[in-house]
């Protein structure tokens, strides 16, 4: 007598698919689309370590980033124009931005005064560009107080010897200037650990500096857990 026949299992359930949080779609979502949320980037480093050179070189690399304009009242040096480098203004002009609230930080750096306008960095931010700033050490900490999520890199020389060179190598010297400037430099150095990325400018190695800096923004745009800007 034949067996009976086994019953024809059932297939099996296949187990309940976790929902995926809303949170984590939209980071999907905007890291998909190529839209993720614009940063504040701060580069600090002391003067004459190269900041201005290689900002240039980032400029060509397109990025859609937004660089930012310092308004300062120091003068002009021949080289430098005027909207690009820097807004130049006077004292008078300065103080009523700084009434109005319109500059993000201010500080006072080898007897002239600096600030970052507020309203460039809004439209900036509304278009989804990461906006950099070009700021010296105080000035970063009081932004990267008021806005944890910024992105902290300092430029600097491989050595105080090689800023010595730079320095003097700008024509004539004044050696006060000089003295004051290295000091300065040297207060500045001392708060590397205060910042996310240290980028070091070797002396005929601008494109190294511009690459890495290049791949740290780039790096930024994939991070996740981001909070928007609000200016």
């Amino acid at each position: 007598m034949a067996a009976p026949a086994s019953p024809t299992p059932s297939p099996s359930t296949p187990p309940p698919t976790p929902a995926i949080p809303e949170k984590a779609l939209q980071e999907l979502r905007a890291k998909a689309t190529g839209q993720p949320v614009p940063r504040l980037i701060i580069l600090s480093a002391p003067s004459g370590a190269g900041k201005d050179t290689v900002l240039q070189g980032l400029r060509g690399r397109n990025l859609a980033l937004h660089v930012a304009v310092t308004c300062t009242t120091r003068p002009r040096r021949p080289v430098e124009v005027d909207g690009v480098d820097y807004l130049f203004v006077d004292r008078a002009a300065f103080d009523e931005l700084r009434r109005r609230g319109e500059l993000l930080e201010d500080a006072e750096y080898a007897g002239h005064c600096y600030g970052v306008p507020k309203q460039p960095l809004r439209e900036a931010l509304a278009r989804g560009e990461d906006a950099l700033l070009k700021i010296e050490v105080q000035g970063a900490a009081i932004v990267k107080e008021q806005f944890p999520q910024t992105v902290m890199i300092f430029l600097a020389p491989p050595d105080l010897a090689e800023l010595d060179r730079r320095l003097r190598q700008r024509g004539r010297v004044d050696p006060t200037d000089l003295r004051r400037r290295l000091e300065a430099a040297e207060r500045e150095l001392a708060a590397i650990p205060q910042y996310d990325y240290l980028v070091v400018n070797h002396f005929n190695r601008v494109d190294a500096a511009v690459d890495q800096l290049t791949h740290i923004i780039l790096a930024e745009r994939c991070r996740t857990g981001v909070s928007p800007v609000r200016l």
